[in-house]
């Protein structure tokens, strides 16, 4: 059942129980036409209260709960401290202790929703229950990883397990990129829509879509530390600024461009490479080659060898601020002659 149908059916039994008041006590409700009206009005107004709250989590709801009792007891401790005990017209009494409890509640709730679970522990130091269960590993994503996809490749081989954590900021962003008016920006936004597709039809990890905002955090990378670090999960981002940021402020995180890197074969001095060469290279006489990673092969003495598969024998690695060069020769320089 919808959302809807279930509101359209609360209104109903408002509209019937003002009619049925009416009938019921008359005192109270002249004729029936007013108890249909009134159970109609009383029942729209809970229906668009709750349109307003929609974003309002039970977190919130339990923080403005309890905002509100602490603002009514500190409210009511001052209003019996003696401090208005001079106060003899009762209509001024009332006006002071509706004030102390409206201002005093209102401050409270605002205090308790601004506030995360770490500040309600310096509240009550003692009480911090331990769940007994095996913790869950949350992996929070932010755009850039969603929009790359290959964290869907490491989820789905198996080397990484947990609660996928999406806030719904993330989202918004996500969406909007796929809306822009640049194509390119729009297909790198639908390449991250089917990402989390993807990560959706994975039956081995739940996603969770995490409502959490952070209304005095301006930028989406702020939010993202901020809210890791709230959830005790790991962020996985391929931006490396908001890596340093997070490292700053003690957020575990996974920069997944750093993990591709690491994990590339190591290839020394000597090792035998089978490719193909594709172009020729920049000096005479070179042609160039790439590996399944992407690295790039320059090996002399090949520029005849243009689409063939060869065997080259590494001599020499250049680390450049894009990756590193290899150099080769031909294993067979009769061939390369040829």
């Amino acid at each position: 059942m919808s959302l809807w149908a279930i509101r359209i059916l609360f209104l109903l039994l408002c509209t019937s129980g003002g009619y049925a008041v009416s009938q019921v006590q008359p005192e109270l409700i002249e004729t029936g036409l007013y108890g249909v009206i009134i159970g109609f009005g009383f029942g729209g107004l809970l229906i668009a209260i709750d349109e307003m709250l929609k974003g309002f989590s039970l977190r919130a709801f339990s923080a403005a709960t309890f905002g509100l009792i602490l603002g009514s007891l500190i409210a009511w401790m001052i209003d019996r401290s003696g401090l208005f005990v001079y106060v003899d017209e009762l209509p001024t009494r009332w006006l002071i202790r509706l004030c102390l409890f409206v201002g005093f509640s209102y401050i409270g709730m605002v205090l308790a929703m601004r506030s995360n679970k770490e500040d309600f522990s310096l509240i009550i130091p003692y009480l911090r229950f331990a769940s007994q269960s095996k913790p869950e590993n949350l992996l929070l994503l932010d755009t850039s990883v969603i929009i790359d996809g290959r964290i869907a490749d490491l989820i789905e081989a198996n080397f990484l397990e947990g609660v996928i954590v999406v806030p719904r900021f993330v989202l918004k962003e996500l969406q909007q990129i796929a809306d822009s008016g640049d194509p390119i920006r729009r297909a790198r936004g639908r390449r991250g829509l089917e990402t989390l597709s993807r990560l959706q039809r994975n039956p081995r990890n739940e996603v969770k879509v995490h409502e959490a905002d952070f209304a005095d955090e301006t930028g989406v990378d702020a939010k993202l530390v901020r809210l890791a670090h709230t959830l005790g999960a790991k962020l996985f981002t391929n931006d490396y600024n908001l890596g340093k940021i997070a490292e700053l402020q003690s957020v575990s995180y996974v920069n997944i461009n750093q993990l591709a890197s690491s994990l590339k074969p190591v290839i020394l001095p000597g090792e035998i490479l089978n490719l193909r060469i594709v172009r020729e290279g920049k000096d005479k006489g070179q042609g160039v080659g790439y590996l399944n990673d992407g690295t790039m092969v320059v090996v002399n003495q090949a520029q005849r060898m243009i689409g063939q598969q060869v065997e080259v024998q590494v001599q020499s690695l250049l680390q450049t601020g894009a990756g590193i060069i290899i150099f080769a020769d031909p294993k067979s320089p009769a061939s390369a002659a040829a």
